[in-house]
């Protein structure tokens, strides 16, 4: 479990407590689904986080008015090592490989981490806008399967920081 829940979520956006703003800007990394062929995405990939998921992968939010930090962590936002944000700008740990190792099929379907901003005006959630796409820095793979056979690949430890490992079961 992250950091933060819907309760804490919720009271760090009800209003800014320096300027009473109710509009605030969300930064996270977000769970993206995406295809691959010969590792090459075929589209911008989809959101695909539950609102448990979504509480996750919260690392700051931010007032729009007068900048104030509602809530700011240097840790990982999915593993929650200590100082791990810090860690999470660097190129993804799982690279997804040309071709499926077991059937050779080159379509490949990848869950990953995506950093995203989402803005929040008066507890209303904006759709998320991606920092990164795949094969930036900080676009993170987390789990590859073949579209083909049964082929699956997850990343050791967490995808994001290299620490000990997510601590919510994904797909």
């Amino acid at each position: 479990m992250g950091q933060l829940d819907e309760h804490k979520f919720e009271a760090a956006i009800a209003s800014c407590t320096k300027c009473d703003f109710k509009a605030f800007e969300v930064s996270a990394y977000l769970d993206r689904q995406l295809s691959v062929l010969a590792a090459k995405s075929q589209n911008n990939g989809q959101w695909t986080y539950d609102e448990a998921k979504f509480f996750d992968g919260v690392f700051r939010i931010q007032c729009i008015g007068c900048q104030t930090m509602a809530f700011d962590s240097p840790d990982c936002p999915r593993c929650n090592r200590a100082g791990g944000l810090a860690d999470t700008g660097t190129m993804s740990r799982l690279v997804a490989p040309m071709r499926c190792p077991e059937c050779q099929g080159a379509e490949l379907k990848l869950m990953c981490f995506a950093p995203a901003t989402v803005k929040a005006v008066e507890h209303q959630r904006a759709a998320p806008t991606p920092m990164a796409l795949f094969g930036d820095e900080g676009y993170h793979v987390a789990h590859i399967a073949c579209e083909t056979c049964e082929w699956q690949q997850t990343a050791e430890g967490c995808p994001l920081c290299g620490g000990s490992g997510p601590l919510r079961t994904r797909p």
